[in-house]
C-alpha cells in the first residue's frame, strides 16, 4: 500500500496486537507484530465477551472460530443469586449483534489467542518473537525507527501499542503513567463443568462476589472478587486455600468447585489495577490502544471487548485515511467516551458487589429485582451504538 511504504508495527502480541495486526491485514496494510517474549503463550484464564466483543470480531472474519473454540450462550440468561445460593432475579443480556452472533460467550483465553494466531498465520503477518521496543525516533520526513532492547532498530510508518496494562510504550511516551490500583482482588479457577451448568451465575455475598462461567463443554472457570485495601502480597503456594477460605461463606453452587480448590496451580489471583490515560492517546506517529491506554476493572467483562473493537476501529480508520498522527488523534477522540463508560460502570458494579453491611446487601439485592434487567438494557444500548 503507498501510503505506507514502510508498514504499521504493532507492540504487543495479546489479544489487542493480535486482533489489529489481523484487522491491519485484512485491510491490506503491511504490517509486523511484535511480542517480547521469546514464546508466545498468553495466560490460560477464562475470558467471557459480550455481543460487541464478538461483533467486532466477526468483522476480522473470526467469529465462527472463536465460537466453536467458547461457549456461546444461547439465550443470555444469567441468575444472580444470593451468598446462599438463593435467587435474587434473573437477568438476559440482549443481542445487540443480530440473530447469529450470541449474547455472550464464555472462552479460554489461550484459545482466542490461538484463533486469532491461526488466522495471523493464514494472512501471512510476520509475528516477530523477542522484540520489545523500549525506545522511539520519530523524526518528521523520515521513517519511524522503533527502538528494540538489544539496540536495534525497525523502520515503519507508525508504531502502535497494545502492550497491555503495564505497556512499555505508554512509559516512552507518557513517563509516570502507571496502573492504579482499585481497592480489589480478584481469584480465579479452573473446573470441570457439569452437563447441567449451561448459564453464566453470578452471586452476591457481603463484600465479595463469585461468578460462575462455562468456557466450552466440558470446561468452566470461577471468578471471585474481594477486597484488598492494603494491597497485600499473597504467597503463590497458598492462593487456593486463600481462596478456599474467603469464599467459604458461599454456598449453593459455588461449594462443589471451592471444594475442589487443591493445588495451588488452580487458582490464578491478580490485584485489580486500572488505566486511565487523558487524551491523546498517541504522540506523532506512536499511540496506544486497549489496556495500555484505558484498562478497566473486570466486573463488566468488557476489557477485552474494548481492546478489539480499538483494534478494529483504528484499522478501518489506517486503510481509509493513512498515517498521518491526525489519523491516532481522530481515533482516540471516536473511542474515549465508550471506553469511560465502561470504566465508570464497571466501577460502580464492583462497589455495589463489596457492600459489607448486611441491610445495605439486603437493598442493593432489592434494587437488583426492581432495577437490574432496565439498567442491562441501558448499557447494552449504548454497547450497541457503533464503536467508534
Amino acid at each position: 500500500m503507498a501510503r505506507f511504504p514502510h508498514g504499521v508495527l504493532v507492540a504487543g502480541g495479546g489479544i489487542a496486537g493480535a486482533t489489529l495486526a489481523l484487522a491491519l491485514a485484512r485491510h491490506g496494510v503491511p504490517v509486523r507484530l511484535l511480542e517480547r517474549d521469546a514464546t508466545w503463550r498468553p495466560v490460560s484464564a477464562g475470558m467471557f465477551l459480550y455481543a460487541n466483543g464478538l461483533a467486532a470480531l466477526e468483522r476480522v472474519g473470526v467469529l465462527d472460530q472463536v465460537l466453536a473454540a467458547g461457549w456461546a450462550s444461547p439465550d443470555g440468561r444469567n441468575p444472580m443469586l444470593d451468598q446462599q445460593g438463593g435467587l435474587i432475579t434473573e437477568l438476559h443480556y440482549p443481542r445487540i449483534g443480530g440473530a447469529h452472533v450470541p449474547p455472550i460467550l464464555g472462552i479460554l483465553r489461550a484459545e482466542l489467542h490461538r484463533v486469532l494466531a491461526d488466522a495471523m498465520r493464514e494472512a501471512q503477518v510476520p509475528v516477530l518473537l523477542g522484540h520489545a521496543v523500549t525506545g522511539v525516533e520519530d523524526t518528521p520526513g523520515a521513517p519511524l525507527r522503533a527502538i528494540m532492547a538489544d539496540g536495534s532498530a525497525l523502520e515503519a510508518d507508525m508504531l502502535i501499542g497494545a502492550d497491555g496494562i503495564r505497556s512499555a510504550l505508554r512509559g516512552v511516551l507518557f513517563p509516570g503513567v502507571e496502573p492504579e490500583f482499585s481497592g480489589f482482588g480478584v481469584w480465579r479457577s479452573m473446573h470441570d463443568r457439569p452437563a447441567a451448568l449451561d448459564a453464566k451465575i453470578m452471586m452476591m455475598g457481603v463484600g465479595k462476589r463469585l461468578g460462575i462461567m462455562p468456557i466450552s463443554g466440558q470446561r468452566l472457570y470461577v471468578f471471585a472478587t474481594s477486597r484488598e485495601p492494603e494491597n497485600p502480597w499473597y504467597e503463590r503456594a497458598e492462593w487456593h486455600r486463600l481462596m478456599r477460605a474467603k469464599f467459604a461463606d458461599f454456598a449453593g453452587p459455588a461449594t462443589r468447585f471451592l471444594d475442589e480448590l487443591t493445588d495451588p496451580a488452580q487458582v490464578v489471583y491478580t490485584p485489580v489495577e486500572e488505566v486511565r490515560l487523558a487524551l491523546p492517546w498517541h504522540r506523532g506517529r506512536v499511540g496506544l490502544i486497549g489496556d495500555a491506554a484505558h484498562a478497566a476493572t473486570p466486573f463488566m467483562g468488557q476489557g477485552g471487548a474494548m481492546a478489539i473493537e480499538d483494534a478494529v476501529v483504528l484499522a478501518g480508520m489506517l486503510a481509509e485515511a493513512g498515517p498521518a498522527p491526525a489519523v491516532l488523534e481522530a481515533f482516540g477522540a471516536r473511542r474515549h467516551a465508550r471506553c469511560t463508560l465502561v470504566q465508570d460502570a464497571s466501577r460502580r458494579v464492583g462497589e455495589a458487589g463489596a457492600i459489607e453491611d448486611e441491610a445495605a446487601c439486603a437493598a442493593r439485592d432489592a434494587r437488583l429485582r426492581e432495577t437490574g434487567q432496565a439498567m442491562v438494557d441501558g448499557f447494552y444500548a449504548r454497547m450497541a451504538e457503533p464503536p467508534g
